[in-house]
C-alpha cells in the first residue's frame, strides 16, 4: 500500500480481509492504520528513505492513496456506473482520473452527496510542480474527500483544464483590489 500525506510518502504492508483499497480506507474501523514493513520517504527531500517495523497513519493526514493494480468488485458487489473525467486539486497535488457514478447521479450530484470518505479515481495521473513530483500513472487513486480542495469535472479536449471556464451567462465582476471601482482591462462594456 502507498500513502500521501502532506509529507511523506508511506509504503508498507497491511494485514486486512479487504482486496480493494478504497474498502481498507473507507471500512478502517479505528481512525488510523497500522503498516507494516514500512518505508518514508520525504516528500521532495532527495534523502534515502527512513525504514520502520510498523508505523501507525492517521486516516485524516492521507491526502491519497495509490494502487498501481486495478482490482475488480467482488462477484455479486458489482454496481452499474457511469464514467465521468475528473481534476482534483488536493494540495500539493493534482489529480486527473475516471470517477465512477450511480446511472441517475451526476458528478454535481455526487459531490453534494458524499458517502464515503476516499473516493476512487481510476486511470489517474497525479504529480505536484511544487514538490517537483512529476507525473505518475495509477490505476486507481483513493482521494480523502475531507482533504481535497476542488473537485470539478475535467475536459480533456480543453487545453486550460478546469481553469479559465466561465459560465455562458457569467457576468464580469469589479476586483475589488481596483481602485475607484475602475473595470480591470477587457471587461469594459465599449
Amino acid at each position: 500500500m502507498t500513502l500521501y500525506t502532506e509529507q511523506y510518502v508511506v509504503r508498507g504492508a497491511i494485514e486486512t480481509h479487504e482486496h480493494r483499497v478504497t474498502d481498507i480506507l473507507n471500512e478502517a474501523d479505528q481512525p488510523f492504520l497500522v503498516l507494516e514493513a514500512v518505508s518514508l520517504e520525504e516528500l521532495g527531500s532527495g534523502d534515502a528513505p527512513t525504514r520502520a517495523e510498523f508505523a501507525q497513519i492517521t486516516l485524516g493526514s492521507i491526502l491519497f492513496a495509490v494502487s498501481l493494480q486495478a482490482v475488480e468488485p467482488a462477484r455479486g458487489l458489482r454496481t452499474l456506473k457511469v464514467a465521468a473525467r475528473a481534476f482534483v486539486s488536493i494540495p500539493p497535488f493534482r489529480v486527473i482520473g475516471t470517477v465512477h457514478l450511480l446511472p441517475e447521479r451526476t458528478l454535481r450530484d455526487s459531490l453534494a452527496d458524499p458517502r464515503t470518505p476516499f473516493i476512487p479515481v481510476t486511470d489517474a495521473v497525479f504529480w505536484s510542480d511544487r514538490l517537483q513530483h512529476g507525473r505518475q500513472h495509477a490505476a486507481m487513486v483513493a482521494v480523502n474527500q475531507a482533504r481535497a480542495q476542488i473537485l470539478a469535472p475535467y475536459d480533456e479536449d480543453d487545453p486550460a483544464g478546469v481553469a479559465g471556464r466561465a459560465a455562458p451567462s457569467a457576468v464580469p465582476t469589479r476586483l475589488p483590489s481596483v481602485p475607484g471601482g475602475a473595470e480591470p482591462p477587457g471587461t469594459g462594456s465599449g
